[in-house]
């Protein structure tokens, strides 16, 4: 009984390692050049990809930042970067299944939500977490987002 155990344990082990070898990781030439970082990791569930994306900033594909002071500006252009990202993944913006948000006035949040809506299948939105922060990697960063999608193959 004790090898069938272990028996199933390296099996199991394998499997996981095996699933290691089915990530790849893309950088669109529609966003800025990452420092350090990727913008997403794919993974090959079998049936369909998940995609987890790094948190989006307001920069556009140059690398310049947009909408120094205006949330809704730097909302767009950070939706904006995340629908960039499911596209160059083969997806669409409903295939987005969980937002996390990271801002420096949780008093945006209607701001926000009103942005994120015209981006998002506002009748099944994504699930979603928000936390309000008190600084970003730049000062004049207002908010980071990041998603995961789940994307079918077709």
């Amino acid at each position: 009984m004790k090898n069938i155990l272990i028996l199933v344990l390296l099996f199991a082990a394998a499997g996981s390692y095996a699933q290691i070898n089915n990530v790849q990781f893309i950088n669109p030439s529609t966003l800025s050049s990452p420092k350090g970082y990727s913008h997403a990791a794919i993974i090959d569930l079998g049936t369909c990809n998940m995609v987890i994306m790094s948190g989006q900033v307001p920069l556009d594909s140059t690398g310049n930042f947009i909408g120094k002071g205006d949330f809704t500006l730097q909302a767009e252009t950070v939706f904006a970067n995340i629908k960039k990202l499911v596209i160059a993944a083969g997806g669409n913006m409903d295939n987005v299944v969980k937002l996390g948000y990271f801002v420096l006035d949780v008093s945006q949040l209607q701001t926000l939500r009103t942005v994120r809506d015209r981006f998002v299948n506002t009748q099944h939105p994504p699930a979603s977490t928000l936390v309000q922060v008190s600084k970003l990697f730049r000062d004049d960063v207002l908010l980071e987002v990041e998603a995961t999608a789940i994307i079918p193959k077709k």
